[in-house]
């Protein structure tokens, strides 16, 4: 059978639309691809506001972290502790320059000990910060000197008895007429000559320290009075000299404080005014003083002028060079924000106080000023009207602790 051309022509068009529609289809199918994409967006969505969600107790929490500070006691625990919360009022108080100083020797009392002749260091039986007595050995030293006085000595002691015994002589002879008196007088000028020569020697061992009881050629370096040795140079071995101090001791039952004044402030600055000085490191404690000197001249730089304070150390807590705060009185009076000294404890080396707040109480950094009988002037940190705890600060420092040690657990 033959294929009609017409027919075969129909057939391929028929195909050739088949084939077209079919790419159509497949162009559009990804319709339902671009739906789930839509349910992915909104599932992300959803997933965004539950974090959202999440995030806002977050801030809830942080807030909290604020008020983490503070101490939450109960009436009970608060009865208990003895806590006592007073409003802070301006008080009236004697007015006070408040100085800071540095603590120093009293040079009035202290020594530069050094040999009053050369020698060579044998021995050493004091060291730095030794407590000595007065008379108490420091040093022992050789010296050639000390031998030469003390053989001198010897021999001066020794013509001295020969001298005595030909005057003796001469003199008893004299008195008999045996001798001529020119013979008589020489012998009494030789006895009188070693005389002199053994009181000559004599004394030059007391300047050097030593006796004719003392044999020998070693030296003993003692302390003049009682103190503390501050500075020690004196090495074994090596050979010490009168002008090299071989130790410096220091006398520290009292010690000076001394402060630089601005010139506006010599008004309320007289000798003999009362002082107290309080220190970093025993702020409890508090040192009672007068003012004992006034420098008569200003210093050109810093247009200040040097004044001092004596002060009693009997306990030994003032150092050398320690910073210290003084208080000098005078006959005005201010105002000033004033707590019980018990109202403020020391946290971290820091004086702090407590508040009250709507979370307990919460530790308050401040300034001090100076100490007024049991009182403590509030420099900084705290303003007139504001709540303060006036008693129990001591169980609210032990809360605190306790909380900070258990933090770290």
């Amino acid at each position: 059978m033959r294929s009609n051309p017409v027919t075969l022509l129909a057939l391929g068009t028929a195909l050739a639309l088949a084939l077209e529609l079919a790419g159509c289809g497949s162009s559009e199918s990804p319709e339902p691809h671009a739906g789930a994409t839509e349910k992915h967006a909104d599932a992300a969505g959803k997933h965004a506001d539950a974090d959202a969600a999440k995030k806002k107790p977050a801030a809830h929490g942080k807030e909290a972290e604020e008020h983490e500070g503070a101490l939450r006691l109960s009436e009970a625990e608060v009865k208990q502790a003895g806590i006592v919360v007073e409003t802070l009022q301006p008080q009236k108080v004697a007015d006070q320059l408040v100085l800071t100083a540095n603590i120093a020797a009293n040079q009035d009392r202290i020594a530069h000990v050094a040999p009053r002749i050369d020698g060579r260091v044998i021995k050493v039986t004091a060291s730095l910060g030794d407590r000595v007595k007065t008379g108490q050995p420091l040093a022992v030293i050789d010296s050639i000197q000390m031998g030469e006085a003390h053989a001198e000595y010897r021999r001066a002691q020794s013509e001295l008895r020969l001298a005595e015994a030909a005057f003796q002589r001469a003199d008893g002879l004299f008195k008999e007429q045996v001798v001529p008196r020119r013979q008589w007088l020489e012998a009494k000028s030789a006895d009188e000559r070693a005389q002199a020569s053994a009181a000559a020697a004599t004394e030059k061992l007391r300047m050097l320290g030593h006796s004719p009881d003392n044999w020998g050629s070693n030296f003993v370096v003692t302390a003049p009075f009682a103190g503390v040795v501050i500075e020690k140079k004196a090495v074994l071995g090596e050979l010490a000299k009168p002008e090299n101090s071989m130790f410096t001791i220091a006398d520290l039952s009292t010690v000076w404080i001394q402060a630089d004044v601005v010139e506006k402030d010599l008004e309320k600055l007289a000798v003999g005014a009362p002082a107290t000085v309080t220190v970093s490191a025993f702020p409890d404690d508090v040192f009672k003083g007068r003012v004992s000197y006034i420098a008569s001249v200003i210093d050109r730089e810093t247009r200040t002028v040097k004044a001092r304070i004596e002060v009693l150390n009997l306990n030994g807590k003032l150092r050398l060079d320690m910073y210290a705060k003084a208080a000098i009185g005078h006959t005005g009076t201010r105002e000033a924000l004033v707590l019980p000294q018990d109202a403020v404890v020391i946290v971290q080396g820091r004086p702090v106080v407590y508040v009250p707040t709507d979370n307990g109480f919460e530790p308050r950094p401040v300034e001090v000023g100076e100490r007024l009988r049991g009182r403590i002037v509030i420099a900084s940190g705290l303003k007139a009207g504001e709540k303060v705890v006036t008693a129990g600060a001591y169980a609210l420092k032990s809360r605190q602790l306790k909380s900070q040690i258990s933090d770290v657990h």
